[in-house]
């Protein structure tokens, strides 16, 4: 028989993934490869690439423990092709197979330079997602609006999860509003379960080190699980002792706590080392046990079986050209201090250094600090979407992309989000501890210490009114502009356009 190639990627680290589940362990041979070209498209996280890296080097042992005849590149082995069809090629060169399995990969691109190689090519869906994209497009077809929420309440019934025979466990599909509290006094949680680099970790982090010693970012300390056995402990870490306070503060934010009760387990679904059902099995069942309460579990598991696979289907369904798209037309470019958390805004410095640390911070983070600023200054949402894509350890295109060009920055033109998420510093000050240590004052409108949230607000609005002033859902916030004094509405545009142009 003429063995074939299995494709095993870096985000693919399965036992049961599509490729190796259509291929013979006796006669197929898996092809892994750290390539400078996955590494390099963006600059990425010195930490993101370590993680990756050595969970790749891990399942391919576990894959040649468990009898697959696994050829694994590494980044520095000399004749390394430097992209995924280079090594397949390589490979086939040398074993004299023409064919190749692979799951599809999670980004447009790669799809492609796969399309395109001279080999017999069967690329089969990545079935490690609760819904299929044949699903997702029925539900899709006929709609004027595709909102996750509807998405949502359909997995709930397809899964079973919080479901009392065919209605929603305790009455109400979503506990969203019982999730808002603002940042406590302190936290009843160290965080993460953090582990120890291993000699295979330590051996990628010198790598890492010398290779993308000058991205964006600090490689070490290294503490992320890089294994299925560390993985599932870091997830019942997270159940035990931090699931029960999970929905109260999921959204606050805070100066001095970076993780508050939040799970850092999406770099552990993204790349296959945790499944979904899994996950979310072990949440409903503390449940169960009355270990911990709906609201924190609804919202734990509505991330993952309603936001993590919407955001997935609209990536597909939309088309490559997704991430590149501008509704808005914003121009301006990504300012210095997104790369040196060098700002006196203390809630963005404090954002970005974190992110800098630790290539994570938590979704209002992401969306209320870093991206509302990059909306409301009008930054290029691609330039945004590059940033998110390099900087963030859970960061694959599929899940990013709709997530900045779509909810971030509305660049999207509405697909997921239904009016823009703005704010100004009011949001940011009840839902953290951030502006009592910033240099500018909240509460000042205008003026010398205005925080710059304020000024952006209402200049955002003013410049995008013929778009948004019909939106029902804005309807009170442009007519408390209307209201406004001129004097005072031409006081705030021109300081906000004088912060605009020293940002510049």
């Amino acid at each position: 028989m003429v063995s074939r190639l299995v494709l095993v990627l870096g985000d693919q680290l399965t036992d049961t993934v599509a490729a190796l589940a259509a291929s013979d362990k006796d006669s197929d041979i898996v092809v892994m490869a750290e390539v400078s070209d996955e590494a390099t498209y963006v600059q990425h996280h010195p930490k993101k690439i370590a993680f990756i890296f050595a969970a790749m080097r891990k399942f391919a042992k576990r894959l040649r423990d468990d009898g697959w005849d696994v050829r694994y590149t590494q980044l520095d082995d000399s004749e390394n092709a430097g992209s995924i069809p280079g090594e397949l090629l390589r490979r086939a060169e040398e074993t004299g197979a023409s064919e190749v399995i692979a799951t599809q990969p999670g980004e447009w691109r790669l799809i492609e330079a796969l399309e395109d190689m001279p080999l017999r090519l069967t690329m089969l869906p990545d079935d490690r997602f609760v819904s299929t994209q044949e699903e997702f497009d029925a539900w899709a077809e006929g709609r004027k609006a595709l909102r996750m929420e509807y998405f949502y309440r359909d997995m709930r019934r397809k899964t079973g999860l919080l479901m009392d025979g065919d209605q929603p466990e305790g009455g109400k599909w979503n506990y969203d509003a019982e999730n808002r509290k603002p940042a406590p006094e302190d936290i009843a949680f160290s965080g993460p379960m953090q582990f120890t680099p291993d000699d295979t970790v330590e051996e990628v982090l010198d790598l890492v080190e010398a290779r993308f010693g000058n991205s964006f970012g600090q490689l070490r300390p290294f503490w992320f699980a890089t294994d299925q056995t560390q993985a599932r402990r870091a997830l019942t870490h997270f159940i035990t002792y931090a699931l029960p306070r999970f929905g109260d503060f999921q959204d606050a934010m805070m100066n001095d706590n970076r993780f508050l009760y939040h799970a850092l387990i999406s770099p552990y679904l993204n790349v296959g080392l945790l499944d979904p059902m899994e996950v979310c099995r072990a949440a409903e069942e503390a449940y169960k046990d009355g270990h911990a309460p709906l609201n924190a579990v609804e919202g734990f598991i509505r991330q993952i079986i309603g936001w993590r696979e919407y955001v997935r289907r609209i990536y597909f369904r939309e088309g490559p050209d997704y991430p590149r798209r501008n509704a808005l037309n914003h121009q301006r470019k990504l300012p210095e201090f997104y790369w040196t958390g060098e700002t006196d805004m203390n809630c963005l410095s404090k954002a970005i250094t974190q992110t800098a640390e630790e290539a994570y911070a938590h979704h209002i983070q992401r969306l209320m600090v870093t991206g509302n600023f990059a909306l409301l200054a009008g930054i290029n949402p691609h330039e945004v979407h590059e940033w998110y894509l390099r900087v963030y350890i859970d960061a694959f295109e599929w899940v990013e992309a709709p997530n900045v060009i779509g909810m971030s920055q509305f660049a999207d033109d509405g697909i997921i989000a239904s009016k823009p998420y703005v704010s100004s510093g009011a949001y940011i000050n009840r839902m953290s501890d951030y502006c009592k240590s910033c240099r500018y004052k909240v509460n000042d409108k205008t003026g010398p210490d205005a925080c710059p949230f304020n000024l952006l607000y209402w200049q955002f609005l003013d410049r995008h009114s013929e778009k948004f002033s019909g939106n029902q859902r804005m309807n009170q916030i442009y007519a408390n502009w209307r209201r406004m004094d001129e004097d005072r509405k031409k006081t705030i545009l021109s300081e906000a356009e004088a912060f605009l142009e020293n940002l510049s």
